[in-house]
């Protein structure tokens, strides 16, 4: 049998009219555990990995302690310049669980305790529930539940509040694919080459200058013997990423891996 709180969306039809649309996003990872190196984060590149195939851009990424203040301050910066946050982690009924609380101290709202989230954890827990489970059933007033078939997802205006358990967090994000999804797809293209930066450096920056439209990126590759640098390149019309790729592959003809 499937655990409620594990359960997803996967199984509910998207319509794409229904979606709302979302061009940029960030994200506020939650945890001193993380920065201690008690815990090593798994939900970050989980998160990415999903926006990007919505058509998403996850732009900027922050993690921060468990503190109200720290949680609030971070929320605000994030909240100016992005559609949408995510934070991941905090929403366990200990003393340490204070997401909740920097929520609603960023949006400038209190708490309440949402019957229907009581209702929810009294059907997972059934004889078991106590009242530190019930704990959890305080949200940011007015925030939106959203069904994943168990433990819901807490939207609070243009805040994604997802739990830190890698597992819960990766089953909720079926919940993100069917209510957001970008203005369009990301296309991307890539070009491996034999020899180190500093030989192709002229030329890519020649092809960055030509193509603005287009998101190019170096990355090197040490002790491989197949290739020493990786380039990317993405964009939202794939025209233009195309054409970038050409130029780029007849600049690095004398060094292309794999072609």
């Amino acid at each position: 049998m499937t655990n409620p709180i594990f359960a997803s969306a996967q199984a509910v039809s998207t319509d794409s009219s229904s979606q709302n649309v979302v061009e940029s996003a960030a994200a506020l990872i939650v945890g001193s555990e993380l920065l201690s190196g008690k815990i090593r984060d798994e939900n970050l590149h989980e998160l990415s990995v999903t926006l990007r195939a919505m058509g998403i851009h996850l732009r900027r990424v922050i993690i921060c302690p468990d503190d109200i203040n720290t949680i609030a301050e971070d929320l605000v910066a994030l909240l100016a310049g992005h559609d949408v946050v995510f934070t991941s982690g905090g929403l366990g009924p200990t003393h340490d669980d204070v997401t909740v609380a920097g929520v609603c101290k960023a949006l400038g709202i209190g708490a309440e305790r949402s019957s229907e989230m009581v209702q929810i954890i009294e059907k997972i827990y059934g004889a078991s529930t106590t009242d530190n489970h019930r704990l959890m059933a305080h949200i940011p007033r007015g925030a939106q539940l959203i069904d994943t078939g168990g433990w819901p997802l807490i939207v609070a205006g243009r805040i994604w509040l997802l739990p830190g358990v890698p597992e819960l967090f990766k089953s909720k994000l079926a919940a993100v694919r069917r209510e957001l999804r970008g203005p369009g797809p990301i296309h991307s293209r890539t070009v491996k080459v034999s020899v180190e930066e500093a030989f192709i450096k002229d030329s890519l920056d020649l092809i960055v200058k030509t193509h603005p439209a287009v998101e190019i990126g170096s990355y090197p590759k040490w002790f491989d013997p197949t290739y020493k640098t990786l380039i990317t390149l993405d964009g939202r019309a794939e025209h233009l990423v195309s054409l970038a790729h050409e130029q780029l592959r007849l600049a690095m003809a004398a060094y292309l891996v794999g072609e």
